[in-house]
C-alpha cells in the first residue's frame, strides 16, 4: 500500500474498471456516457417495464437542477439523475444500467465506436504555416483597405 507523506493518511489508488463494474463518481459517469451515440433503451420502474425504444444521445451533463430527458428519439442524460452506473457485457457488447432507487435506464449501444470514428486528418507543418500566412495576409489587406478609406 502506498502512503501519503504529506497528510499522514494512507493512499488508495483510483478505481480501475474494465468491462464490468459499478461507477459512482459523476465525472466518471459522464465520461463513460459521452461516447454513446445511438442506443436502445429500456426503462424499468421497480422491476416493471415502463418504456423502451431507440434514440440518439445528444447530450451528457451533470447538473442537479436539470432533468434527464428521453423523448422524440433523443436522450439528454444528466448523470445527477442517477446514483450510479452498472457496466456489464452482453453478447452485443457493453450494457450501461443507470440506477436511481427503483428506476433503471438500460442503455445498449447500437454502434461500435471503433467503426464509427471519422478518419482524422493530419495537417503537416508546411500546410499549417501556409494557412496562417494566408489568414495574416488577408487581415493586413483588410486593414490597408480600411486605412485608405479614411485618408480621403
Amino acid at each position: 500500500m502506498s502512503h501519503d507523506f504529506f497528510s499522514g493518511n494512507s493512499w488508495f489508488p483510483a478505481p480501475c474498471i474494465i468491462a464490468n463494474g459499478t461507477i459512482i463518481d459523476k465525472q466518471d459517469m459522464q465520461r463513460l456516457l459521452t461516447d454513446l451515440t445511438r442506443v436502445r433503451y429500456i426503462h424499468t420502474q421497480d422491476g416493471n417495464l415502463a418504456s423502451e425504444g431507440e434514440g440518439c444521445v445528444l447530450e451528457v451533463f451533470a447538473d442537479p437542477y436539470r432533468a434527464t430527458l428521453v423523448a422524440n428519439y433523443t436522450l439528454y442524460l444528466n448523470v445527477c439523475s442517477f446514483d450510479y452506473i452498472e457496466l456489464s457485457q452482453s453478447a452485443e457488447g457493453s450494457v450501461f444500467d443507470l440506477i436511481q432507487e427503483g428506476r433503471r435506464l438500460r442503455l445498449i449501444p447500437l454502434n461500435n465506436p471503433l467503426h464509427n470514428q471519422a478518419p482524422r486528418t493530419l495537417i503537416n507543418a508546411a500546410d499549417l504555416e501556409a494557412m496562417v500566412t494566408e489568414v495574416i495576409s488577408a487581415r493586413l489587406d483588410v486593414q490597408i483597405d480600411d486605412e485608405e478609406h479614411f485618408l480621403f
